[in-house]
């Protein structure tokens, strides 16, 4: 072959590559998780007859390519309410995303009052990186009791909430957990997060940091609940920390003291996205439901331009569909850089709560 004609050949492939590389990539703010909704498969609802189960994160193992779900528990026999006093997070494995899992351990169990996360660990989001495997959690302790005086929630554990790592080797443990909070509530009173710090979720920026977006409470309205309650990011170089706080709240919305709950996080296509539940209908107008921002730099969100995630019906692949109390925890199982699965926690009316993962199709 000429010399000119090879080179000709060899760019047009070089560039040919690039281009259709491009093409697949989403613009900013135009993913459309709504669209990529399958219906779930039955063996995809993780179920017990003893204890609720809410939220999970997922993640593949790299030795044993399996499938490893980090949940959290705790018995029927407390009430609903004690996810806040008796929550542990367990461990369950599958061979394919969609179940069916089993139990295996209790990964961050109790380990003692005199810990900040010594007496419930709740909330998880998993994450490979570099090697390891990265567990962040909301902790807590207090008096162990479900309720106080027939409060609906112990406002003493709920008070304690911070955020915490758990770092191993494989995600079968064991895992190593550290005496103080990975982000820990704010010292000055007028803070954001003054009151409690929780429910976590971390992902790794295209610059190589690490971005969290958490819960936080302030001290401003009235106690025990305190408030505003709101979410805010950040930043830090490890994924152990220490995390640098940006201190500006996102997901608000004007007048609303608490219009947003379980934020989770991601890097695709050259953009930041969470997906957050919507307590009232206040960013997309479907009442409660699951909605989508975006941002480039993770510290400015805007809504996506197809906001609405999912209702709270969810479709099963027999063909019936389901209404949900509630639809929420909403977490993704990644591979090469793309959602394959939409993991939720869902409480039937007046029953118990599972979890399910959803599957998701590109377009």
């Amino acid at each position: 072959m000429k010399p000119l004609l090879f080179t000709v050949i060899l760019l047009i492939f070089i560039f040919g590559c690039s281009s259709t590389k491009q093409e697949d990539k989403i613009p900013a703010g135009e993913l459309d998780i709504k669209s990529m909704l399958q219906s779930a498969p039955t063996g995809a609802k993780f179920i017990n007859d003893s204890s609720f189960i809410w939220g999970a994160g997922l993640v593949k193992s790299a030795s044993d390519q399996k499938y490893h779900m980090f949940y959290s528990r705790w018995p029927h026999k407390f009430g609903w309410s004690a996810w806040v006093t008796h929550s542990e997070i367990a461990h369950a494995v599958s061979d394919s995303p969609f179940g069916p899992f089993k139990f295996v351990d209790v990964a961050l169990p109790a380990r003692g009052a005199e810990f900040w996360d010594g007496m419930v660990t709740h909330n998880p989001n998993v994450h490979y990186f570099n090697g390891k495997y990265y567990l962040y959690y909301m902790g807590n302790r207090g008096d162990g009791i479900p309720s106080n005086s027939g409060e609906s929630l112990n406002w003493t554990h709920r008070n304690n909430q911070r955020i915490g790592v758990a770092v191993a080797d494989d995600p079968n443990g064991p895992w190593k957990r550290f005496d103080e909070p990975v982000i820990d509530v704010t010292k000055d009173s007028t803070a954001h997060d003054a009151l409690m710090t929780s429910n976590p979720s971390v992902t790794q920026m295209a610059d190589g940091r690490y971005l969290a977006v958490y819960k936080a409470v302030g001290k401003k309205k009235p106690m025990p609940f305190g408030g505003p309650v709101v979410h805010l990011t950040a930043i830090a170089d490890s994924p152990t920390g220490p995390f640098v706080k940006q201190n500006k709240p996102i997901f608000t919305s004007e007048g609303v003291m608490f219009p947003a709950e379980d934020p989770y996080v991601w890097y695709q296509d050259n953009c930041l996205y969470t997906i957050i539940k919507d307590q009232q209908g206040y960013f997309a107008n479907a009442g409660r439901s699951l909605v989508l921002f975006y941002s480039i730099d993770g510290t400015d969100w805007k809504l996506a331009n197809h906001p609405l995630v999912s209702t709270l019906v969810l479709k099963w692949r027999d063909g019936t569909e389901q209404e949900l109390e509630a639809l929420e925890r909403p977490q993704l199982y990644m591979e090469n850089g793309k959602p394959v699965a939409l993991l939720c926690a869902g409480k039937e009316p007046f029953g118990n709560s599972f979890n399910v993962q959803i599957p998701l199709i590109s377009k």
